[in-house]
């Protein structure tokens, strides 16, 4: 009976490296792919605006005009400057490789776990919002948050196991579904408005208490967090950057003229949900006592309040809209699982992160990095209960770190430019603007992330703040490491390999068995200058039918008895190959070790794991070579399913 491959079943068959130009993308799904994060953040950063400044009570509502007309004009910026690096380095990895070329490796570094952190908090906080569009559509599931939650990072890590392109299909549907939504609710909105009718948010008549008294320094501390949290709008704009090797030719044209695109159609949509908010007179709270309901009521998102009063009696397009909302709250997570292991990826060819983050999947992605950052996230949802609320407070730091660094580099970039003499004339006016975009760029994001860093310590972003260090300092660790390696390994020019003076074999019987016979073969097939049996016994009645049995079926091979009375196996071997490795210095002791092989994973705890144990304490002894051969068992000759 044929073996189910459940790894083909779930990731598909593997692909030949010569398909990899088979996975490039076209503008119309590397949209989608690189651009769901910052699209969908538009579902919850009006909300995240009108959350803070209703502590101050209705009074203070009318300041979100003020804050969403900053970050629109910041998101421009921020576009218009990641633009300029997508055409100066086509070969992507961002504010990583920018900060790299033109910073020095610290800042490089930072601006690397920066990223690392701000891609794990993407999949956790778009997971996360992508349930509470569903619970506020279906208040039943409100106990279940973090099952669907961790759940749907599964199915997410699932579908980018299978490959960029392929999963970027499924990607599209809810996306541009997203997009398509809201701009027919906008047409909806707009036609009733113009009629005469009078739209109000199911909130609008609930009160908002007053979490305290905000005049002078606490009202302008209030408007600036509100303005932070809001800023949440412009997570993921980044990843198109870090991405644009993915794009088919030209790619550095495509991948600005997608992000030109990602930025008018994230502009539209947050000004307008912005703008039905306040029209509606949308009152969101974090608690429900604060708007006057009982503790522990089930909300509505503010984005579901205005599908809700603008759709009325359609009740058809609310669930539409709160259904391609949810996916695409849930799919904006696959910004980070494209940004996430590319950026890795480059980590670990510069020896800052493990090699095996290097390496692509028999897809051709990285899916040691996929799976990384499915863990991370999933550890960072259980931890926080699924409660966007308090996940929402360490977003965005990482951003506005990488944005500083990316645009600070991005001048000194301009200025090497402008400093070349070989740098024809007529591109010097270029040059100039593009210096001039990226230096408002760079100051804007330096000045929000101060910003946000005063507004969010205190309310839980100090973990990010301690998180992104120690990302550093093991970055570091990891690259002393490899160099360290390097150093050691390394061999002088000229150098041959020298053969050892004499090579001692020295294999190890537990009983003699087949296993045993087959590895002695092997042992005599190499040739040594001497060849010896080593087994263990707890008393003399075991040692004597050893003896019997060696001499039945291995006449003339020399056998030591080692006499162990408290019936211990790898510490008598482990002396006994340590005392004839200190006398031979000069010469190599091969330790060669027969194993069975069982084949079906419930055998395996049912055998002693002494070969195990001694191959893992030997390979620390200097001047032994540790052989194994295997003996498959009936179980283990099963051929495995293709």
């Amino acid at each position: 009976m044929r073996r189910i491959n459940v790894k083909r079943v779930l990731v598909g068959e593997p692909l030949d490296t010569a398909r990899m130009g088979e996975t490039l993308l076209p503008k119309r799904l590397a949209l989608p792919i690189f651009c769901s994060d910052p699209l969908s953040s538009v579902a919850y950063a009006t909300e995240e605006i009108l959350l803070i400044l209703a502590l101050g009570g209705v009074a203070l509502l009318h300041l979100t005009w003020y804050a969403a007309a900053a970050i629109v004009f910041l998101l421009v910026v921020v576009i218009a400057s990641y633009r300029q690096t997508c055409h100066a380095y086509p070969g992507g990895g961002g504010a990583y490789v920018v900060s790299s070329e033109n910073l020095g490796p610290s800042a490089a570094l930072t601006a690397a776990s920066a990223l690392l952190v701000d891609y794990v908090m993407t999949v956790a906080v778009s997971v996360v919002s992508g349930v509470a569009a569903i619970t506020s559509a279906i208040p039943a599931l409100d106990d279940h948050e973090v099952g669907l939650s961790v759940g749907f990072v599964v199915l997410l890590t699932l579908m980018n196991l299978r490959g960029v392109r392929e999963s970027g299909r499924v990607f599209a549907i809810p996306t541009y579904g997203f997009v398509l939504v809201i701009y027919i609710m906008f047409a909806c909105a707009a036609v009733r408005m113009a009629t005469g009718d009078t739209i109000r948010a199911e909130s609008a008549h609930l009160p908002l208490t007053e979490a305290g008294a905000y005049t002078g320094l606490a009202l302008v501390l209030l408007a600036m967090r509100a303005f932070a949290s809001g800023c949440t709008a412009l997570t993921g704009v980044e990843a198109i950057s870090n991405g644009v090797p993915a794009f088919q030719k030209p790619k550095a044209k495509n991948a600005a003229t997608t992000l030109a695109v990602m930025g008018v159609l994230s502009v539209t949509m947050f000004m307008g949900i912005t703008t039905l908010a306040m029209t509606y007179q949308v009152h969101v709270a974090a608690d429900p006592t604060e708007l006057g309901l009982p503790p522990g009521t089930p909300t509505s998102t503010a984005l579901a309040q205005i599908g809700r009063a603008t759709f009325g009696s359609w009740h058809f397009l609310f669930y539409l809209l709160q259904a391609v909302t949810a996916g695409v709250l849930i799919l904006a997570a696959n910004t980070a699982f494209n940004g996430f292991p590319m950026l890795a990826s480059i980590l670990a060819k510069d020896r800052y992160a493990p090699r095996q983050l290097f390496n692509r999947g028999d897809r051709l992605v990285y899916s040691n990095g996929v799976v990384l950052l499915a863990l991370a996230a999933i550890a960072l949802i259980v931890a926080f209960d699924a409660e966007l609320t308090r996940l929402i407070q360490l977003y965005i730091i990482g951003v506005f770190v990488s944005f500083t660094l990316s645009q600070a580099g991005m001048v000194r970039h301009w200025r090497r430019q402008l400093a070349s003499p070989a740098t024809p004339r007529e591109e010097r006016v270029h040059i100039h603007r593009r210096l001039a975009i990226n230096a408002v760029g760079a100051c804007l994001t330096a000045l929000v992330l101060v910003i946000v860093l005063i507004t969010k310590f205190t309310h839980g972003a100090w973990l990010v703040v301690i998180a992104m260090p120690l990302l550093f300092l093991g970055m570091k660790g990891v690259r002393r490491h490899y160099d360290q390696v390097a150093r050691q390994v390394a061999v002088a020019p000229g150098t041959k390999p020298r053969k050892p003076a004499r090579h001692h074999v020295l294999v190890l019987v537990a009983s003699v068995h087949a296993p045993t016979l087959k590895a002695l073969g092997y042992a005599q097939a190499l040739r040594p200058d001497t060849l010896t049996a080593v087994t263990v016994a707890a008393d003399e009645a075991e040692a004597a039918r050893l003896r019997e049995e060696w001499g039945e079926h291995a006449p003339g091979l020399p056998l030591k008895i080692l006499h162990s009375p408290y019936r211990e196996v790898v510490g008598p071997v482990l002396a006994h190959v340590e005392e004839l490795a200190a006398d031979n210095l000069t010469d190599v002791l091969s330790v060669v070790i027969p194993e069975y092989v069982v084949g079906h994973w419930w055998e395996q705890p049912l055998h002693n794991q002494n070969a195990l144990r001694l191959k893992a304490r030997l390979l620390f002894t200097p001047g032994v070579a540790v052989i194994d051969v295997p003996y498959l068992l009936e179980s283990a000759k099963t051929p495995p399913a293709p």
